[in-house]
C-alpha cells in the first residue's frame, strides 16, 4: 500500500513513517516501486504500530531502534529483547506509580471542593 494509505491505516503522519524508517526503526526495507514511491506491506504497518506505541510509553527512539535491530537480527536474542522490554516496563511502571500519587492529590481537592460547594461554603473556594 503507499504511504498516504499507510498514513490511514496507522494514524501515523507520511513525515513520521518516512522518519522511523530513516531513523532506523523499521525492521525490513519498505519496498518501492518501480517509481522509487514506498510501498507497506501488513507486517510494515504492524511494527510501526508496535514502534508507535513503544514511543507513546515514553521509550527513547534510541531504545527503540535498538529493539528493532534485535528483531531484524531474527531468533537468538530473544533474552535480550525480553531484558530490554523488562526494564522499560518498570520505567513505565514507575511513572505510573507516580501519576497515581498525583492523581490522589487531585481527588482529594476534588473532595475538597465538592464538600464546600455542597455546605455553602463558596466564599472558601479559593483556599488551597
Amino acid at each position: 500500500m503507499s504511504i498516504a494509505e499507510a498514513s490511514r491505516r496507522t494514524g501515523v503522519s507520511a513525515h513520521t513513517l518516512r522518519y522511523y524508517e530513516r531513523a532506523g526503526l523499521v525492521i525490513t526495507p519498505v519496498d518501492r516501486t518501480h517509481g522509487g514511491r514506498r510501498r507497506y506491506r501488513r507486517e510494515d504497518l504492524k511494527w510501526i504500530m508496535i514502534c508507535t506505541k513503544l514511543r507513546a510509553t515514553g521509550m527513547p527512539i534510541k531504545t527503540i531502534r535498538a529493539y528493532a535491530e534485535l528483531v531484524a537480527a531474527g531468533p537468538g536474542n530473544e533474552a535480550e529483547r525480553l531484558a530490554l522490554l523488562e526494564a522499560h516496563r518498570a520505567e513505565v511502571l514507575a511513572r505510573l506509580a507516580e501519576i497515581r500519587e498525583h492523581l490522589t492529590l487531585i481527588d482529594h481537592k476534588i473532595d475538597v471542593y465538592q464538600g464546600r460547594l455542597a455546605a455553602g461554603d463558596a466564599d472558601r473556594l479559593w483556599a488551597l
